[in-house]
């Protein structure tokens, strides 16, 4: 049925126990049998939020050991969350998980997107979709209300993004919104992303290539309800508070630079800033209007993210402070404001405003020089293709550049010399990759980490690159020629590679917050925590119970934010630690304490692991040996982890979870304490319930 009015909803006797914000139906999509189900969200809220939460119940329940990223058997789980189509900000971010095309090994993994679609589904009456089997030809979903049609997407296969989605739209009009995949999808590149408006991409785990698999196209969706909200006062109290100072006006504004401090390329266009989800009051992503399109005649308009300025010129790294990571209450901000621009003044009157202030200078890297046609040009052939800006800028060029440099593609034919200072050089690796064209393009097509093992890693991965040049210590640095991180993903806020200006506890923070998951964990979780935490921190960092701490705290607001939901650029508000749990009971009326709420993270890391466990064989072995090759290169400061004492922060780290140290398997009463007794109940069956 068709979502409800407000009235409808509120007069209803069998509703009182309910909790408002949520829409009460999840919507079963079988591909193999083209027939949908529904499932009722009462059988799984309060006690898994919504959002990822929900997503690691269901595919536990569901999704058994030995199931392949591209088996009819993976599910993909797409959930909204309780603030979703409320007006809360950023609630319109929604998750999706499944077994990921892009990790390696193989594992389960969670991808984010913002856009309307999400609230479009609760609109319509959902709050979210399983999907499961695959499809014997090329097909989208229409999902209008309570109507439900698989159709033929033969018309649609093999089209752009953008072409796909005003192909959908002249078709059924514009008021349905989609998520479609473009020709990277179709031919299972692994970095594959899904796009919604606003070139809002579900980018990392390669779920692009699950949708190809599964012969998905597209999903669009219109709905003509209501979500109610419990509390409309609190919802309008949140509006101004959540943002501020940073919800502002956001003028449109001629530009004649864009990219990396340091690094700008120079061009005409004009610069917007938009939210990118329903009911948001920020203006976080960057709209970049007036540029040159390699597939149109007429100048174009796109939507870039935090990313994105890397593409016009990759001289050197990011430049930092202390205070990006670690904050004071004078002094602090929300994350990632990097492509809004709108920063608050510093505080000089803050104690630590010098330490707070102080420039950490970013290693010179010497990828590639500011050219501004061609940066637009790399944004959109990722848009359209439908391909992980990350992976593509973070690691397949610059592994380019720095391999080129040294000699390792002498005796490889591209089809062309590799080059990545020219437009031409680097539309024909894209288009390569994107269309699985020749033998390189499809070695490629395979994500980095598979392709640098094909092609043999000691050479194409191992060897250095002379180039790299640290402003700190005046002399040149180690780098390998991959930036490969644990996983199958690139370095992000890792200490070296890209975004390396970050102290070594903040670190080793980020490593085992990677260390525990199964891809990067730098777009939700950005570790951030007070000053004072890391004057404690530093004095000793391997046998620093703070910092565990300062970790397990950063790891529950992403599960929080992923499951509420909310948004990296609003959470966590470091000096406002209840925000979370007021955003859910302004939705829900269910009186949320933090303590519940972390509870309730903990429970969503939990059913994770459980996951991570049964089905991918997860261990201690396994997560120390992922990360530890990355952190043996030097950070900026020329300094590498300690085996043992990085061992003796993965012993504290377990402790405080509840977590075996020789396995990192929980404990009974672990599960317990979250009221996961049926999984410790399975874990002890498959003889992976460790014994104190």
């Amino acid at each position: 049925m068709p979502n409800k009015t407000i009235d409808e909803v509120l007069n209803n006797p069998e509703n009182k126990d309910k909790l408002y914000g949520y829409v009460g139906q999840i919507l079963r999509l079988n591909l193999t049998t083209k027939t949908s189900e529904i499932v009722s969200t009462y059988k799984y809220v309060p006690k898994y939020l919504g959002g990822r939460e929900l997503c690691n119940k269901i595919f536990y329940d569901e999704v058994p050991p030995g199931t392949d990223p591209f088996d009819p058997e993976n599910k993909l789980i797409y959930m909204t969350g309780a603030t979703t189509a409320t007006g809360i900000p950023t609630g319109g971010r929604t998750e999706m998980t499944g077994i990921a095309a892009n990790n390696l090994p193989s594992q389960y993994s969670f991808s984010g997107i913002g856009g309307w679609i999400g609230a479009e589904f609760k609109f319509a009456g959902y709050d979210g979709i399983i999907i499961e089997g695959a499809a014997d030809s090329p097909t989208y979903i229409k999902i209008d209300d309570e109507s439900v049609e698989f159709l033929s997407a033969e018309d649609e296969w093999g089209l752009k993004v953008h072409d796909t989605q005003r192909a959908l739209n002249d078709k059924h009009g514009y008021d349905f919104k989609c998520m479609v995949i473009g020709p990277a999808g179709e031919n299972l590149c692994r970095n594959a992303s899904i796009t919604t408006s606003n070139d809002n991409v579900m980018a990392k785990s390669g779920f692009g290539a699950v949708f190809g698999s599964k012969k998905l196209k597209a999903i669009i969706c219109r709905g003509t309800g209501v979500v109610p909200v419990a509390n409309i006062e609190k919802l309008l109290e949140l509006r101004l508070k959540m943002g501020d100072p940073y919800m502002r006006v956001s003028p449109l504004q001629p530009q004649t630079v864009q990219g990396l401090p340091g690094g700008e390329a120079e061009g005409n266009w004009v610069r917007g800033n938009i939210s990118c989800s329903h009911g948001c009051n920020q203006h976080c992503n960057c709209l970049m209007m007036g540029t040159k399109s390699v597939f149109a005649d007429e100048d174009i308009n796109h939507v870039e993210k935090c990313v994105s300025p890397v593409a016009y010129g990759f001289m050197n790294d990011i430049p930092n402070t202390i205070n990006a990571n670690w904050m004071t209450e004078q002094n602090h901000m929300q994350p990632c404001k990097l492509l809004s621009r709108e920063f608050s003044e510093p505080d000089p009157t803050d104690p630590y405003f010098e330490e707070m202030t102080a420039p950490i200078l970013p290693d010179i890297f010497n990828f590639w020089k500011p050219d501004f046609d061609k940066g637009n040009m790399i944004n959109e052939l990722c848009n359209e293709y439908g391909l992980d800006k990350w992976d593509v800028l973070i690691w397949l060029l610059p592994w380019l550049a720095m391999g080129q440099k040294e000699g390792v593609f002498d005796d490889i034919d591209f089809g062309m010399p590799v080059d990545v200072e020219s437009s031409e050089f680097v539309a024909h690796i894209l288009e390569s990759i994107a269309y699985r064209k020749g033998k390189y393009g499809d070695i490629l097509a395979e994500g980095m980490a598979r392709a640098i093992r094909t092609l043999g890693k000691e050479k194409f991965g191992e060897t250095n690159y002379s180039g790299r040049f640290s402003q700190i210590l005046g002399k040149p640095l180690d780098l390998p020629i991959s930036m490969e991180t644990a996983w199958g993903h690139s370095f992000h806020w890792q200490g070296r590679g890209f975004e390396a200006t970050i102290t070594k506890p903040t670190w080793l923070a980020t490593t085992i917050e990677l260390m525990t998951s199964s891809r990067d964990m730098q777009t939700v979780e950005h570790h951030h925590d007070k000053y004072e935490n890391h004057i404690k921190a530093v004095v000793a960092p391997y046998d620093s119970q703070v910092l565990v701490d300062s970790i397990i705290m950063n790891e529950n607001k992403g599960e929080m934010k992923d499951s509420v939901t909310c948004c990296e650029w609003q959470s966590p508000d470091i000096y406002w630690s209840s925000m979370e749990a007021e955003m859910y009971e302004a939705a829900t009326g269910y009186p949320m304490t933090e303590a519940e709420l972390n509870q309730s993270a903990e429970r969503s890391k939990l059913i994770y692991r459980a996951i991570l466990i049964r089905n991918f064989e997860r261990s201690r072995k396994m997560e120390v040996e992922a990360v530890w090759p990355g952190i043996s290169i030097p950070d900026p400061w020329g300094e590498v982890a300690d085996w043992d004492g990085f061992n003796r922060l993965v012993d504290r780290y377990y402790d405080t979870r509840g977590w075996d140290r020789e396995t990192a398997w929980p404990y009974r009463e672990t599960w317990q304490r979250a009221g996961l007794d049926f999984i410790a109940d399975d874990m002890e069956k498959i003889g992976k319930l460790p014994t104190k």
